[in-house]
């Protein structure tokens, strides 16, 4: 068997072992050993082989698998009782994306790979990768190269690959063309284990993407057909993962040895995981005591779960996994961007990454603001105002013990009125929110209504069931998700990449997120812009032969980006027809697609809705394959409608009789 295609192999099986469930795979020549292996890993059962002929949307596919199985993975955890927080009364990390932080019956979480031949191939996975950096998903990044002799020659296709990720990954090597050597194969091992290790944060509770760039040299195909081993089980993938639950993050199944052809077997290596524990847990702070919680992005539950312990409200970006519960502000950012009811705040704990509202980033600069943030892992802590008075890695379980008396210490109970200031306040704000947003303010037609994209947002939300999941796309869908979740009940399960706030790679991304739900039986949807949309419409290509996630993406399409009318450019545009004529082409950037035609190109289902109930009929449909509800709404009255709703939330909020000195 050539060096290449036995390497290639060895490195396959390995990855089963250690769990590995999905790997997406971009063709070429040089990757063509990782290709055979991953063809022959699928036929056996022991992984989901997913190809893509467009790097970029192939590395957006595997975020969205592995954000979408870590998912399923903690809400499952949730569900079967295990605490967010040790119950030994000591100190533990809080779970990151990514890590084990919980371990229960979801089992232990393993990165998604991603497989790519040499050159610009590579290049193109560079956005997926620094998603996955800035959220912390485990993502392993397997690149084919020439081998050594040939880099620098202007060799075709041949660039320098090496440090091409640099500074977004967690582990990288450079790993030399097989030649047959012995003990090779055990040196290919070993450093899988340390890759996987490291994506998924063991040592370090720092979870995210690492690099393999994996030389290999002709011949690059099998001398005869490869074949399953007759000893491999279609169930093996189901062993592996299962195999990972009991030894650590690389524990091979059931303590089995994985065997080289060339060099006979060896122990693979588990890696144990290093969970921090902090004998010295710190106080939570007790004054001031006007106190909120921001759950941003990745928040979790714990965020709630906190605020509701100490009476204080939530403010919940809609991709935090804490929004609703009585403590949740309805409408927060726009009581917070222009009431006096804001400045009455003296303490914020920050869980997660909040990234969508400027009035929050304001709060988190106050001098006047004590900030402490919960920072899970080894990673960086959010804090663009260079604000925080505390940090720390995690939740003390006494954190989630209410206020404390003063005989025992710890934090002094808020005021009584303080809580019930700013639940009144998102009630009035929820008013005003429901009323634009109802049937009837909307009743001559999205494409002429006011707020409609609001109006769309809200029944995308309301219609899901039960343990569906939402994939929102960034700029004005998120935002827009922001104001009306919980006006019709609870909130659903939210993703969104908010590392780097793109609108990039989401529909592949979210075709990731349900093809890993479905394996728990959850139904998934997508809300997007339609220049997200369009960005990623690639993502719409799936061959005949590839497993296919059955989603609906609902676009809302105002032909162009309308958030930047709502940010300082959409004033200069409205102060002069000049200035107006620079915004359209430069910002507004209308494109007049025909998405219907589109989709027809891509062979998937489309259907325009002029209306919400013809939204809402559409979306209680089930949905086969990918299917695409566009919705028209109007672009030119953005900026005049964000200002008027805050006047009305902050009108109302007055009307209520609410002030600062509550």
């Amino acid at each position: 068997m050539p060096p290449a295609i036995a390497a290639a192999r060895v490195l396959v099986r390995d990855l089963a072992a250690r769990g590995v469930r999905d790997v997406v795979l971009a063709p070429g020549s040089r990757s063509a050993p990782l290709a055979y292996a991953l063809a022959e890993a699928d036929a056996a059962g022991e992984l989901t082989l997913h190809v893509r002929v467009d790097e970029r949307t192939a590395g957006f596919l595997a975020l969205g698998l592995a954000r979408g199985s870590e998912l399923v993975r903690l809400e499952n955890t949730i569900s079967h009782g295990q605490r967010a927080v040790g119950t030994d009364g000591v100190l533990e990390a809080a779970p990151a994306r990514g890590t084990d932080a919980v371990p229960g019956p979801g089992g232990t979480v393993v990165p998604v790979a991603v497989v790519t031949t040499s050159g610009t191939a590579v290049a193109n996975l560079h956005p997926a990768v620094l998603e996955a950096h800035h959220t912390g998903v485990p993502l392993l990044v397997l690149t084919a190269d020439r081998p050594h002799e040939l880099r620098g020659t202007g060799a075709s296709q041949t660039t320098d690959q090496v440090g091409i990720f640099a500074g977004a990954l967690r582990f990288a090597a450079d790993v030399p063309a097989p030649d047959g050597r012995a003990g090779e194969h055990r040196d290919l091992v070993a450093v899988a284990a340390r890759a996987v290790a490291a994506a998924v944060g063991a040592r370090t509770g720092h979870p995210g993407p690492v690099h393999l760039n994996i030389s290999f040299r002709e011949p690059l195909q099998p001398s005869s057909p490869l074949v399953p081993d007759a000893g491999r089980s279609p169930r093996a993938a189901d062993r592996a993962s299962a195999g990972t639950h009991q030894g650590g993050t690389s524990a091979a199944p059931g303590g089995e040895r994985a065997a080289s052809p060339a060099s006979g077997a060896w122990s693979q290596p588990v890696v144990g995981r290093a969970v921090p524990r902090y004998t010295d847990a710190p106080a939570l702070p007790g004054d001031p005591p006007r106190t909120v919680v921001v759950a941003g992005d990745g928040a979790g539950p714990q965020a709630r779960r906190l605020a509701e312990a100490h009476g204080w409200p939530l403010f919940a970006e809609p991709s935090s996994g804490a929004c609703g519960g009585p403590n949740a502000v309805a409408g927060y950012r726009l009581v917070l961007g222009a009431h006096e009811l804001a400045a009455t705040i003296e303490q914020v704990v920050v869980l997660g990454r909040p990234t969508l509202s400027r009035p929050v980033q304001r709060l988190l600069g106050r001098e006047d603001v004590a900030v402490t943030v919960v920072t899970p892992g080894g990673g960086p802590w959010p804090d663009p105002a260079r604000n925080a008075a505390l940090v720390v890695p995690g939740l003390a379980p006494s954190w989630f013990e209410g206020p404390a008396t003063a005989e025992t210490g710890g934090v002094t109970p808020d005021p009584p009125g303080f809580l019930a200031a700013w639940r009144e306040a998102g009630r009035a704000a929820a008013g005003v929110l429901g009323s634009v947003t109802a049937d009837e303010a909307v009743a001559a037609g999205l494409l002429s209504a006011p707020y409609a994209a609001l109006a769309v947002a809200r029944a995308v939300a309301a219609t899901l069931g039960e343990g569906d999941l939402l994939v929102v796309g960034s700029s004005n869908p998120v935002r827009d998700l922001d104001l009306v979740l919980g006006l019709d009940g609870a909130a659903p399960t939210i993703l969104a990449n908010r590392g780097l706030a793109g609108i990039d790679g989401m529909v592949s991304t979210a075709t990731g997120v349900a093809l890993a739900a479905a394996r728990d039986g959850r139904r998934t949807r997508a809300l997007l812009g339609d220049l997200t949309f369009l960005h990623d419409a690639g993502g719409l290509l799936c061959g005949p032969d590839e497993p296919h996630a059955n989603l609906q993406v609902i676009v809302v399409n105002d032909d162009g980006g309308s958030i930047f009318a709502t940010l300082e450019h959409g004033a200069l545009a409205a102060a002069s027809p000049a200035g107006a004529a620079a915004f359209e082409r430069v910002f507004g950037t209308p494109h007049g697609a025909n998405l219907g035609q589109l989709c027809a190109g891509y062979g998937v289902d489309h259907q325009l809705v002029l209306d919400v109930p013809s939204l809402r009929h559409a979306l209680q449909a089930p949905s086969h394959g990918i299917q695409v509800i566009e919705v028209h709404v109007p672009r030119a009255a953005r900026l005049a409608e964000s200002r008027d709703l805050a006047a009305r939330v902050v009108a109302a909020v007055r009307a209520v009789g609410i002030s600062s000195d509550r």
